[in-house]
């Protein structure tokens, strides 16, 4: 315990260690974090201005304004077409006799390409030629019946005189024989006597002769009408010659009226009775209603005149049946001979055989083609000229005029060129969501051989070469066409932004454009450095700003 006692006490009599006091150490590790993150703080202050430089640089695009060839186009795509194309088809059923011509080969207009077995239509033509010829043979001896009746069915009077009675009226259906009217010539009257066969011997007609009136001491003058060609036994059994003779009636001579006559000293051998020159009553030849109908009563008329006119109903009907089934017969043979021509099928144009789906010994119609897995008998396409459509925007249609150059490239043929001319501005424009476009047809020189129908190209109509002028590219113009312009001290020797503040906005006065470049008529000179800002770059650089 002793021991224990001195050992402890020994220990506390030994001299104590050095500890450095604990508020000096503090000090100096602040000092230290201090200076880390000023260290730090300095490389990041580095590092933004590096960046912020960087980032001023690549927020702008830069290129030139300078004088160069400029091209005024409106530009579109389409697809090779030929000239013609001729796809054949057939309504027609049967066997083909004949396919005279292959795959690869040129064929002009009107050459045949198939002929169908025609058996039956040429049969049925056959009789429907016989049967047009009977039609023609019954409305011909129709028509010869209508004339001979023709002078029939015209009622004509067959003397001078007055129509004293009439039987019909316009519309009445008369018989053959049955009366029209009743005609007398009461100025004129004749008067028959006997005269001796030796006198009248030498009488002629037309003869001047003396005609005294019974009962009156009053003479008129007449002519010979007639003299008849026998002698008769006259009174006393001499023989007498009968002789009329034609007077005008002074008013007072009737029927009932006698006298007797003298020619050239010779008086007559006995009196005779007066008669009208003309009582006649006219009849019907024919039946028919009266369609028209000319004289009343007290009506004078003159030898020959036609008084009414009688239609021949009947006859009329059958004549135009007959000539109902002429024209029938004459369809039906022709619409036969037209089906014929079908089974012949020839080339409506000159060109290559594209495709042969049908030759001879093979069926068409009906189901055969799509049994058979076509769509054509053939296809020719005329390859002397190709032609394309282009869509042309409302807003470019009247820059378009026919006969413009138009370059044409196609995708399918990389590194080629072709060249054409517009050949037609179609009006009638298609529109779309509130945007019309326009078909232009374009003609390819030369029909290359490279190009096939079907090829996509692309076409760059050339409405005008405007020159050498002073452009920049289209992105560059900004909206009021303004234009951002690089000032002094805004570039740095590598050309890029450094100094925003010195950019400079201009209004300019623009031109024509291709599909690049605009004309720039003023507000800038040759070589300014024009500036737009990079959309891309400032997207990049926000989204790096988010992402700190």
């Amino acid at each position: 315990m002793e021991a224990t006692q001195v050992k402890t006490q020994t220990q506390q009599n030994a001299p104590a260690q050095f500890k450095p006091p604990k508020k000096k150490r503090r000090w100096v590790r602040r000092l230290v974090a201090v200076l880390v993150v000023a260290a730090i703080l300095a490389v990041l202050l580095l590092r933004l201005m590096s960046a912020g430089t960087q980032a001023v640089a690549g927020a702008y695009l830069s290129d030139t304004a300078q004088v160069r060839e400029m091209t005024v186009a409106v530009s579109g795509t389409g697809t090779i077409q030929p000239n013609q194309s001729y796809k054949v088809t057939t309504l027609i059923s049967g066997e083909v006799l004949e396919a005279p011509f292959e795959e690869g080969q040129t064929v002009n207009k009107g050459d045949l390409l198939f002929r169908i077995d025609a058996k039956d239509v040429e049969n049925n033509i056959q009789q429907l030629e016989l049967n047009l010829r009977s039609a023609q043979l019954n409305l011909d001896d129709l028509l010869k019946r209508q004339a001979d009746n023709r002078e029939d069915c015209a009622v004509s009077a067959e003397a001078d005189g007055v129509i004293t009675k009439l039987y019909v009226e316009q519309g009445d259906a008369v018989m053959a024989g049955a009366p029209i009217a009743d005609l007398l010539d009461r100025e004129r009257m004749k008067l028959t006597v006997p005269f001796q066969s030796a006198d009248a011997a030498g009488f002629y007609e037309g003869q001047s002769a003396v005609v005294t009136v019974d009962g009156t001491a009053q003479t008129l003058t007449g002519t010979v009408d007639s003299i008849a060609a026998t002698d008769e036994v006259g009174p006393g059994g001499a023989l007498v010659r009968q002789v009329t003779l034609l007077v005008q009636n002074p008013g007072a001579l009737s029927d009932a009226s006698r006298g007797t006559a003298a020619i050239s000293g010779a008086a007559c051998a006995s009196g005779g009775a007066f008669t009208y020159a003309a009582s006649k009553q006219i009849v019907a030849k024919a039946s028919g209603d009266v369609d028209a109908l000319s004289i009343r009563e007290g009506d004078r008329v003159t030898d020959g005149q036609v008084v009414a006119v009688l239609s021949q109903t009947d006859m009329d009907t059958q004549i135009e049946s007959a000539r109902i089934q002429v024209e029938n017969a004459r369809l039906s043979l022709q619409n036969a001979r037209d089906k014929l021509e079908d089974y012949s099928i020839t080339s409506t144009i000159t060109g290559t055989v594209i495709e042969k789906n049908v030759d001879a010994g093979d069926n068409v119609g009906g189901s055969t083609a799509a049994t058979a897995g076509y769509t054509y008998m053939a296809v020719i396409y005329d390859l002397s000229e190709l032609t394309f459509d282009v869509s042309v925007d409302e807003l470019d249609i009247n820059k378009i005029r026919t006969g413009q150059r138009v370059e044409i490239t196609a995708d399918a043929l990389d590194g080629k060129s072709f060249t054409g001319v517009v050949d037609k501005v179609n009006i009638n424009g298609t529109t779309v969501g509130g945007y019309t476009t326009y078909p232009v047809t374009v003609k390819v020189d030369g029909s290359p051989a490279e190009l096939y129908p079907g090829m996509n190209v692309s076409a760059k109509i050339v409405v005008e070469q405007a020159g050498q002028v002073l452009c920049i590219p289209v992105d560059m113009v900004g909206r009021g066409d303004t234009v951002l312009v690089a000032g002094p001290g805004c570039l740095d020797e590598n050309g890029s932004v450094v100094d925003p503040t010195a950019i400079e906005e201009r209004q300019v006065t623009l031109g024509r454009n291709d599909e690049e470049y605009i004309e720039v008529l003023s507000g800038l000179e040759e070589g300014d450095v024009v500036l737009s800002e990079n959309q891309a770059s400032n997207a990049m650089a926000a989204m790096m700003g988010m992402g700190m």
